[in-house]
């Protein structure tokens, strides 16, 4: 037995100990030894200390985490110390305004894109369905939202009726909107200039002779209304967009395998 993603050993207890109780919440939960050296010999915990853990320990995780765990003092060759059980939470916790996550046997702060791809997901949401106030719906290119028109009517791959629809109702009905605002979706298939809202934007579609061969990769840079045309007309192929975590086409067919 070694300390590893949901294991970690403590001679004694510091506050700064909470970092590893936010990051095992933050991760697939796991368990603080306090009482054991590096190698995991019980170096216990004595009484006087096991008291004031037990009485103040659950205090602080609730004030400072948010975080509820178990605890419970256990003997090894007759050696007490001490054991904290923290589950995996389903929100997103931190310390003192930072966020933690086990990965390995280390603590890892989260910044920039990865702490925007925790935080997204503990929310349930992916970053193309994130609202983004600074597009309306005159913003979006009606030569690229004609186009798609086209394509997806020859395609098949909606109703006449949704087709038929004016702008703003066709994009509610590729739930591209949320609330009152476009999605960043709508920014990658129908802005004039979406590189100015997402660097890097590109579209990569590939052509498959079955579900591990490659016949053919295209990438394709945006150059206004360029996704959505290169998007709608990969038929036979799967298509993902790239400059963007975790985007997916809301009108992909079913039957195709996204790479």
């Amino acid at each position: 037995m070694s300390e590893g993603q949901r294991l970690e050993w403590k001679t004694a207890w510091r506050d700064d100990h909470l970092k590893s109780v936010c990051a095992f919440a933050n991760a697939d939960g796991g368990t603080l030894e306090i009482g054991r050296d590096d190698e995991g010999t019980v170096v216990g915990v004595g009484a006087r200390e096991r008291r004031r853990l037990l009485e103040e320990l659950p205090n602080k995780l609730r004030d400072l985490l948010g975080v509820v765990a178990a605890m419970h003092v256990r003997e090894d060759g007759g050696v007490p110390y001490l054991r904290i059980i923290v589950e995996p939470y389903p929100v997103a916790i931190s310390y003192r305004g930072v966020y933690y996550q086990r990965s390995g046997s280390t603590n890892q702060i989260l910044r920039g894109p990865a702490l925007d791809r925790f935080l997204l997901g503990k929310t349930g949401r992916c970053w193309d369905g994130m609202p983004d106030p600074r597009v309306s719906l005159e913003d979006l290119d009606p030569a690229a939202m004609a186009g798609f028109r086209k394509r997806a009517r020859k395609e098949g791959r909606l109703s006449g009726n949704a087709l038929d629809d004016d702008d703003a109702g066709l994009i509610e009905k590729l739930r591209l909107t949320d609330g009152d605002y476009l999605t960043k979706a709508s920014v990658l298939l129908f802005h004039r200039d979406p590189e100015r809202f997402v660097a890097g934007a590109h579209v990569k579609v590939g052509y498959f002779r079955n579900e591990w061969d490659v016949r053919h990769r295209l990438r394709r840079d945006p150059q206004g209304g360029k996704l959505s045309d290169a998007r709608v007309g990969a038929s036979g192929g799967a298509a993902e967009c790239g400059g963007a975590p975790g985007l997916r086409d809301p009108r992909a067919d079913p039957d195709s395998s996204t790479r």
